[in-house]
C-alpha cells in the first residue's frame, strides 16, 4: 500500500515538474513575443511619426512655393511694363522660376522616395495614402503655375525681340530725320564771308570798283561771282562774332544795316551781329578792311 502511495506521488512529482517547465517555456515564449510585438510598435510609431514630419516638411516647401509666386507674379507684371529682359527685373523673374522648378523637382524626388519608403515599411494607412496623393497634386499645380509663368516670360521675350526691333527702326529714322534737320538748319543758319583789304579782294575778283568820274569816288561792291575758296563758313546759331585784324573795317555786301554791330575792341575791329535771321538772308559777306 506505502509502495503504491509512493508511485502516486512519484508521478504526480513528475508531472507537476512536467507542467511547471512548460508553462515556464510558454511565459518565456510569451515575454519575448509581447516584447517583440511592443519592439514593433515602436518602430512602427517612429515609421508613423517620421512620414508625417517628411510630409510636413514637403507641404512647407510648397507652401513656401506659394508665398514666392506672388513675387514672381509681381516680377512678371513688372516685366510686362518694363519690355526689358535684361533690366534687374527681368533676371529675378528668370531666375526666381528656374529657383521654382528645381524645388518643385526636389519635392516630386521626395514624394517619389516617400512611397518608396511607404511601401517598402508595409505601412497601408488610408490618411497617409491620402496625404500623400494631396501632395502629388499640389506639386502638379505648381508646375502647372510655373509652367505658365515660364510661358509667359517667353511670350514677353518674344514681344521684347519685336519691340527692340522697332524702336532700332524708329531710332535710325529719327537719327536720320535728325541728321537731315540739323543740316538744314546748318544750310539756313551759315552765311559765308570774306575778310581784307581793297587790293587785295579786287585781286582775288571777291569786289569790283563801280561808279565815280573820271576814276575818283568809285563805290566797292561785291562781285557777281565770288571765288568760293576765298570764302569761310559761318554758323550764325553758333557764332555772332567775327574779329577782324583792322583798326579799321566796313561791310561792302548788303546784309541790313540794324542786323550787325562794328565795334572796336582792343584796338581791332569786331563785328558783332545782332540779329541772325535778318543778317543771314544775304549769304555772302564782304568785309573791306583800311
Amino acid at each position: 500500500m506505502r509502495k503504491s502511495v509512493s508511485i502516486i506521488l512519484g508521478v504526480a512529482v513528475v508531472a507537476l515538474l512536467g507542467a511547471s517547465a512548460y508553462l515556464y517555456s510558454r511565459y518565456h515564449q510569451t515575454s519575448e513575443e509581447l516584447a517583440s510585438t511592443r519592439a514593433a510598435e515602436e518602430a512602427g510609431r517612429t515609421r508613423y511619426s517620421q512620414t508625417i514630419d517628411a510630409i510636413s516638411e514637403i507641404q512647407d516647401s510648397l507652401n513656401a512655393i506659394a508665398v514666392g509666386d506672388a513675387n514672381v507674379q509681381m516680377m512678371a507684371n513688372k516685366l510686362q511694363s518694363e519690355k526689358d529682359l535684361n533690366s534687374p527685373n527681368g533676371r529675378d523673374a528668370l531666375d526666381r522660376i528656374a529657383t521654382l522648378r528645381q524645388s518643385i523637382q526636389r519635392n516630386k524626388d521626395r514624394i517619389r522616395q516617400l512611397e518608396s519608403s511607404l511601401n517598402a515599411s508595409g505601412i497601408q494607412l488610408k490618411g497617409l495614402k491620402k496625404m500623400v496623393a494631396s501632395l502629388k497634386a499640389s506639386v502638379n499645380e505648381k508646375e502647372t503655375m510655373v509652367a505658365e509663368l515660364s510661358t509667359r516670360v517667353n511670350d514677353l521675350s518674344t514681344q521684347v525681340t519685336g519691340l527692340e526691333t522697332t524702336v532700332q527702326q524708329n531710332q535710325e529714322q529719327i537719327a536720320q530725320k535728325d541728321e537731315s534737320l540739323e543740316q538744314r538748319r546748318k544750310e539756313l543758319a551759315t552765311v559765308f564771308y570774306v575778310v581784307g583789304n581793297k587790293h587785295d579782294l579786287t585781286a582775288q575778283g571777291v569786289v569790283v570798283a563801280k561808279g565815280g568820274v573820271l576814276g575818283m569816288g568809285k563805290t566797292l561792291t561785291p562781285s557777281l561771282n565770288v571765288p568760293s575758296v576765298a570764302l569761310t563758313p559761318l554758323d550764325t546759331d553758333q557764332t555772332t562774332v567775327i574779329p577782324i585784324e583792322a583798326q579799321k573795317a566796313m561791310v561792302v555786301s548788303a546784309q541790313p544795316a540794324t542786323s550787325y554791330e562794328m565795334r572796336l575792341v582792343e584796338g581791332k575791329m569786331e563785328l558783332h551781329i545782332l540779329d541772325p535771321n535778318e543778317f543771314r538772308k544775304v549769304k555772302q559777306l564782304v568785309i573791306v578792311t583800311a
